[in-house]
């Protein structure tokens, strides 16, 4: 039986709430002191290489994950993802 809160069509009002989804591409995890010595050109490491897949959270819910890319068509350089796994809401990815 389906349920009727996870209508994806125009009738449900939630449809059109908007989401603030954040995209994950890493950590970092500085000594103190190392981050106290940060100035405009440092640069910090992260624990994800560049062809690593990142994370989309709402929250702090994992819902997705996927890869960066360049939008074709907007702005130059303007930033996308492509989703590669979907969370399956019940049990998560």
């Amino acid at each position: 039986m389906a349920d009727p809160m996870m209508k994806s069509d125009s009738s449900n009002p939630f449809t059109s709430v908007p989401v603030e989804i954040t995209i994950s591409v890493g950590k970092a995890r500085p000594l103190i002191g190392d981050l106290l010595n940060m100035n405009e050109n440092s640069v910090l490491p992260l624990d994800k290489r560049v062809d690593d897949p990142v994370e989309l959270y709402v929250g702090d819910k994992l819902i997705a994950r996927g890869e960066l890319e360049e939008l074709e068509g907007g702005q130059e350089g303007q930033l996308a993802v492509r989703l590669t796994e979907v969370a399956e809401f019940e049990s998560g990815l």
